[in-house]
């Protein structure tokens, strides 16, 4: 039983680290660097961020597949893309980082820090209304793992929080939207925009002319999803015409973003270079470990990606 790790120690630790933390978890568990495959009828697990299917080879007893990576929308339609399940792996609870993250940009704009700041630079001693957490409504749009925690810890503040999801679901914490039909409700009453959504064809452009003319004047608008979610030229004629007050960008395309992109010196734009959220080795260990072992024991996958829906 050998795990094939491609790439990820290019990008978070080294090799060394990946199999030290391994054998702590699951000492039984052989553990491969791509190139260095050896016998490829012996690897049942792949762990991989960006994968190149075109350049790997077959895997005649592979059992499942980790992601490192939030969204799948770049392979997951691969012709190569090997039949075993897929897995993300994500902290069941949420990653602490993300939700730093998220909190901290929504209250930056809460409090019109950008507004202070640009005064602090005219040397203007500036003292406008200050808006109280339960009149800003604050909407996620996708509402999975990663987007639950932040939310929760802003309804613990006194925010408005609610959620809108692509498929019915019961009642959460906060009240739940769906749909296509329930969209332009939901960013009628949504001060403050965070974007988890995956990637698909129906969420691509989600956030363009048409739907921010839905949100109230004077919105606001955090993406931690991905860049193809908003067309940059609608979201800066939205902020030019004050339909949209700010927008803080972790997710651009592409990526890097141009030097040529009009968003680098937007005064109503924060530009984040894909950062909210670094796992670490351990972390990643300890999710792929907990699938084996759900794998072993006759389970399921704990994040399994539907590959029709694409997430």
């Amino acid at each position: 039983m050998a795990l094939l790790i491609v790439d990820l120690a290019r990008h978070i630790g080294d090799a060394s680290a990946w199999r030290d933390t391994f054998g702590e978890q699951l000492p039984d568990l052989e553990i491969r660097t791509w190139p260095e495959a050896g016998n490829l009828a012996d690897i049942e697990y792949l762990a991989f961020m960006h994968p190149d299917f075109d350049a790997l080879p077959a895997f005649p007893n592979l059992k499942a597949m980790f992601s490192r990576a939030a969204g799948v929308e770049s392979f997951v339609n691969h012709p190569k893309l090997p039949k075993a399940p897929l897995c993300k792996v994500e902290p069941p609870g949420g990653d602490p980082m993300m939700t730093e993250y998220v909190v901290m940009h929504v209250l930056r704009f809460h409090r019109d820090m950008p507004g202070y700041a640009e005064a602090q630079a005219r040397k203007e001693w500036r003292r406008v209304t200050i808006a109280r957490p339960e009149q800003r409504r604050v909407g996620f749009l996708g509402f999975g793992m990663m987007a639950k925690a932040p939310a929760l810890v802003l309804k613990s503040l006194g925010f408005k929080v609610s959620a809108w999801v692509r498929n019915p679901r019961a009642e959460d914490e906060v009240p739940i939207w769906h749909g296509a039909d329930q969209l332009e409700p939901f960013l009628r009453q949504t001060d403050i925009a965070v974007c988890l959504l995956p990637l698909t064809r129906e969420t691509e452009g989600i956030f363009c002319a048409r739907n921010f003319a839905m949100m109230p004047r004077g919105a606001m608008l955090v993406n931690v999803g991905r860049g193809k979610h908003v067309v940059e030229k609608d979201l800066i004629e939205a902020l030019d015409s004050g339909q949209l007050s700010y927008a803080a960008l972790d997710a651009l395309w592409p990526e890097p973003l141009p030097p040529t992109s009009s968003l680098w010196s937007h005064p109503k734009v924060t530009i984040m270079p894909h950062v909210a959220r670094r796992p670490t080795v351990a972390q990643i260990v300890t999710e792929i470990a907990a699938n084996i072992r759900s794998i072993q024991a006759g389970g399921r996958l704990l994040q399994e990606v539907d590959i029709a829906t694409g997430y």
